[in-house]
């Protein structure tokens, strides 16, 4: 017996019934031999963290765009903070936590730069045609390792793809990151508005601290319990209560954070530097080459919607200085 299989048998004796079981998988779009040491959800996991767009995203916006500060969230450490908490509640659900972290380290590979500014501002130019939820799928089928894709298994990307709004994932898992997600970003939000001075604990409403906690570590562990506590047979769920106080929070934030012009006021730039640079690389051969076949099977807008898509914050800045800003002369 391989050490995969000494852990699917542990998978198979352990796991709730309604978990996921890498040893039924449905596999992959391109069959391959498997792993003797890793199943297929730990490899999902692996190429996800060796990939380049998971590298990208610790340069890329999750709130407050281009901040001075190391402590700021970015699109990486959002991530990682969403695989902890996923991990944590899976863990205690007996569902498949491989599975879980796969997806939650995956779910954002598709982001663009600047954050939502830049997302709005791609589906500004096609609306209804850009989402990054699903074009976080397309990263992991069809633009990864120069247009071969990572060829992940079939429960990782329907989690992905999931993950946001829409169709619920098909395993319990997938739709446990969903909310995963929740809990990480409205609390990460508060953190870096406070620490930006947008906002300070005292503003949140009574009520909702009331119902989930003072502070970050409080509103986390309310928020993780509830999951935790009212989740049944692989249904995903918070507590009535708890989620109104969620949704107010949310409402909150909303209204406070990202809506406020102080804090978002350099993403009014944002539109203008994604629709010059989609102009310049629906140019032909301004694309990388593996992206110029995808222009010539699919489209140009589509092969520059990629790369555009693709770019961290700061690459995105300087691609469109070198390609619209004059350099100073030097003699």
């Amino acid at each position: 017996m391989t050490a995969r299989e000494r852990y699917q048998q542990i998978e198979n004796e352990t796991l709730m019934p309604w978990a996921a079981r890498s040893s039924q998988t449905r596999g992959r779009a391109a069959g391959e031999p498997e792993c003797p040491l890793r199943t297929p959800f730990q490899r999902d996991r692996d190429r996800v963290i060796h990939c380049k767009s998971f590298r990208r995203l610790k340069h890329k916006t999750q709130v407050f765009l281009a901040p001075q500060g190391d402590h700021y969230r970015t699109r990486l450490t959002h991530t990682l903070e969403v695989s902890q908490i996923a991990r944590t509640i899976a863990r205690a659900l007996g569902l498949n936590e491989d599975l879980t972290e796969a997806i939650a380290l995956a779910h954002d590979l598709g982001h663009t730069p600047f954050g939502h500014a830049g997302e709005r501002a791609l589906n500004a130019l096609a609306p209804g045609n850009f989402h990054h939820y699903l074009q976080s799928v397309r990263v992991v089928e069809r633009l990864e390792k120069e247009g071969r894709g990572l060829n992940l298994t079939w429960e990782v990307r329907n989690g992905v793809a999931c993950h946001t709004e829409g169709k619920e994932a098909a395993t319990a898992e997938g739709r446990l990151v969903r909310w995963a997600d929740k809990i990480a970003y409205i609390n990460h939000d508060i953190d870096d508005a406070i620490r930006a001075g947008v906002l300070t604990e005292a503003d949140i409403p009574r009520d909702i601290v009331a119902r989930l906690g003072s502070n970050k570590t409080q509103r986390i562990t309310t928020l993780i319990m509830s999951v935790v506590e009212n989740s049944r047979q692989g249904t995903i769920a918070m507590a009535p209560a708890d989620y109104e106080a969620y949704e107010a929070l949310h409402a909150f934030m909303y209204e406070a954070v990202y809506r406020n012009e102080y804090a978002k006021s350099e993403e009014k730039k944002v539109p203008h530097i994604i629709e010059s640079l989609m102009e310049h690389f629906q140019k032909p051969g301004t694309l990388p080459p593996y992206l110029e076949a995808i222009a010539e099977k699919e489209s140009r807008a589509i092969a520059a919607r990629d790369y555009v898509a693709g770019m961290s914050d700061h690459f995105a800045v300087s691609v469109y200085k070198s390609l619209f800003i004059p350099n100073p002369w030097a003699t």
